[in-house]
């Protein structure tokens, strides 16, 4: 995960924490962001609750042939529930989990429509400089980079969908230079012609993990019709290097120990991707973990068929 969250002192920060502990955040909580607070209690469950939260807490563990339609159920059984913050926390951690992968398009909908629901039926309060509920993010990204579509009359909604036109701008225009594993520095914006995949991971990041066997396939049938790809780590290169080696990677593994440029790209959970053209413009992003199809759509947009 990035930066842990600062707790929000309201009333879905306490319900979206203790329903994380209660989900087990150890097995859940590799790779978004949510705000943590060791003096929560776990929540009272109803009895219609509870068989929900046991079975998002084994999503992970379900077979990727059986993981949409079992998301799509959650989804549906969630909007069912009636309007609590338990029902908002698991509206929201379904959505955090839902995009890691090829699930399909349906059931993104459907976990799009159930937190706006969820939303709708109990506003977060916002107030002034200060983040932006978790769950309004969440929304967003699906509605910016899943291309599903929520109808939700919210001010923070709208502040959320925002920041993810300002967090792209920025991206857009952004350039560092960084030093990989073998000490060969690498500047974004000298490498003017190529195709430019960016992937932020990190060794004990699971999805992560997943997607890079995908990621080297893909380098070895693209690199010479000028594919980069640069793996961006926030650790140090002590844990880095042994991990690399064992797992025979030969992408440009970049380290960012200080976060650098985690901040200026706005990476608050992994793994996310960034994929650029040969005349330097964003073409394509993920906010979650990707399959190897889903990267070739992402190449595609940038003209490696």
């Amino acid at each position: 995960m990035g930066a842990a969250r600062n707790p929000e002192a309201n009333r879905w920060a306490a319900a979206l924490v203790s329903a994380v502990l209660c989900l087990g955040a150890a097995v859940l909580l590799f790779a978004r962001p949510v705000p943590s607070h060791s003096q929560e209690k776990e929540p009272t469950w109803s009895d219609q609750e509870k068989p929900i939260a046991d079975r998002i807490a084994k999503l992970r563990a379900t077979p990727d042939d059986q993981r949409g339609g079992a998301t799509k159920t959650l989804a549906l059984e969630i909007r069912r529930l009636p309007a609590t913050p338990n029902k908002l926390a698991l509206a929201d951690h379904l959505a955090m989990l839902s995009t890691e992968g090829d699930f399909g398009h349906d059931m993104l909908q459907e976990v799009a429509t159930t937190l706006a629901a969820a939303l709708h039926e109990m506003p977060v309060p916002g107030r002034p400089h200060e983040r932006i509920p978790q769950p309004y993010i969440e929304l967003a990204q699906l509605v910016s980079y899943e291309h599903v579509k929520a109808q939700l009359d919210d001010p923070q909604f709208a502040a959320a969908l925002a920041k993810m036109h300002a967090d792209d701008a920025r991206r857009e225009q952004a350039d560092f230079t960084l030093q990989a594993l073998d000490g060969t520095p690498w500047k974004l914006r000298e490498l003017g012609g190529k195709v430019v995949l960016l992937n932020f991971w990190a060794t004990w990041c699971p999805p992560c993990r997943k997607e890079m066997p995908d990621l080297e396939a893909l380098y070895g049938q693209y690199k010479s019709q000028g594919l980069v790809i640069l793996a961006i780590s926030d650790e140090d290169a002590a844990k880095v290097r042994p991990f690399i080696a064992e797992r025979r990677i030969s992408y440009p593994v970049l380290l960012d120990p200080g976060r650098t440029v985690h901040e200026l790209f706005q990476i608050e959970g992994i793994p996310k991707t960034f994929v650029y053209d040969r005349a330097g413009k964003l073409v394509a992003q993920s906010i979650d973990m990707r399959t190897r199809r889903q990267f070739l759509e992402m190449l595609a947009q940038a003209g490696l068929q």
